[in-house]
């Protein structure tokens, strides 16, 4: 079959084909982004935090109603620990300052040479006792842990100090020294003649930061070995045996109430409930895009068919004459199919351009990665199905269209 007359037909009645070339090209080109943005949000939301047992960990913060000297402070973080740990069910206990996810936590800037004009990098910072690897489950991968002699008992009111060790992320350890062992290298927090210097005794495979950004800073982390003090509140993680969680979160609340013979305000989470919260925004975007998508994706559908149906009501008398004249059910069947194709694929080229210069807007105001051609070629094969399918039933009915009926009326 020749091109030529389905072109030169198309040319003469422009609007309708135009009309849905256009819808054709703009829902190629939201849909593809859509997906995209879509795809993006869930493989963050579902991006393990490092935490060996996310349902199995929950963390108490903690303030004081009474204000203590420093050491009591000191005495008492100590003291609540070891009732932690002694409750039925507990596997490891910790204070940490600051948990993954939480969305609620310090970071600060890297370098590996104090007289770089810039930093490497924007980590959380975690502080916390010899066992906070334990109780976190991170995997350690270089290196080793830290020793209880090295952590360092810090007075907030009078001192910012820190021990000189560090345990950091492997994404972290990879964006200063790629492709080395980072064990025993040094870094620096800021820059300048005055950047504190630290040496790294231990890799993590991962750990994320406690707002858990979308980009690569998300997975940026170090841990020093100090035990913080000084001021009424305080923040303990533990870990139980998953069988026994919820018991070992009122058995544990209890047990810090009981130490204190003072009133103290107390909030217990799971990591899993920050989890939820953290990614609560990026979930509904994802079911809207997704609803908007197959709401497009319909009318798109409506639209293809309902014009096709009209081209070949429309035409009913020419394909009478074909048929009067020799033509075959298929040839009438493939010119429709062919001339819906031909619209198909002038709105799926202009999809493609629309789709990629969106990405790169997004790309450029949002931080996006770029948008992968198989989205593009999978919506394309998809309107071009559709134009099939479309072109198919009415061209199939009318061209079994007997000739005499057809040109009852010439």
């Amino acid at each position: 079959m020749e091109i030529r007359p389905i072109l030169s037909a198309l040319l003469r009645n422009k609007t309708g084909p135009l009309l849905v070339a256009l819808q054709v090209a703009l829902s190629l080109a939201i849909l593809a982004n859509a997906l995209h943005v879509v795809n993006e949000r869930r493989t963050v939301a579902a991006r393990p935090s490092g935490l060996l047992d996310e349902a199995s960990t929950f963390y108490f913060s903690v303030r004081s109603l009474t204000d203590n000297t420093p050491e009591q402070m000191l005495a008492d973080i100590k003291r609540e620990l070891a009732m932690l740990r002694a409750v039925p069910g507990v596997i490891a206990a910790s204070q940490v300052s600051q948990m993954p996810l939480s969305n609620s936590g310090g970071s600060t800037s890297v370098a590996i040479d104090r007289r770089q004009q810039r930093e490497n990098a924007i980590t959380s910072l975690y502080e916390g006792d010899e066992t906070l690897l334990k109780t976190f489950g991170l995997k350690l991968i270089e290196g080793r842990e830290f020793q209880a002699h090295e952590v360092t008992d810090v007075d907030e009111t009078i001192s910012a100090g820190f021990r000189e060790l560090a345990i950091m992320s492997k994404p972290l350890a990879d964006k200063l020294w790629p492709g080395v062992p980072a064990t025993g290298k040094t870094f620096y927090f800021g820059t300048g003649e005055g950047a504190p210097a630290l040496r790294v005794v231990g890799v993590v495979e991962r750990l994320q930061s406690a707002h858990a950004q979308v980009g690569e800073d998300g997975e940026f982390s170090v841990i020093m070995p100090s035990r913080r003090y000084g001021y009424p509140r305080k923040m303990y993680v533990v870990r139980a045996d998953p069988a026994q969680r919820e018991r070992v979160m009122k058995d544990a609340e209890q047990a810090l109430r009981a130490s204190s013979a003072t009133p103290m305000i107390l909030r217990v989470k799971t990591v899993a409930q920050d989890r939820q919260s953290r990614y609560r925004a990026d979930i509904a975007l994802s079911w809207m895009l997704v609803t908007v998508s197959v709401l497009l994706l319909l009318v798109t559908c409506s639209g293809i068919v309902g014009m096709a149906s009209l081209w070949v009501t429309q035409r009913r008398k020419q394909i009478g004459v074909r048929r009067a004249l020799g033509a075959r059910k298929i040839d009438i069947l493939r010119y429709f199919i062919v001339e819906n194709v031909v619209i198909t694929s002038a709105g799926v080229a202009g999809g493609v351009l629309l789709g990629v210069g969106l990405n790169a807007l997004l790309v450029t105001k949002l931080e996006m990665a770029r948008l992968p051609v198989t989205y593009l070629i999978g919506g394309a094969l998809m309107f071009w199905v559709i134009g099939i399918l479309a072109a198919f039933g009415p061209a199939w009915r009318a061209a079994g269209t007997s000739p005499a009926l057809a040109t009852r009326s010439l």
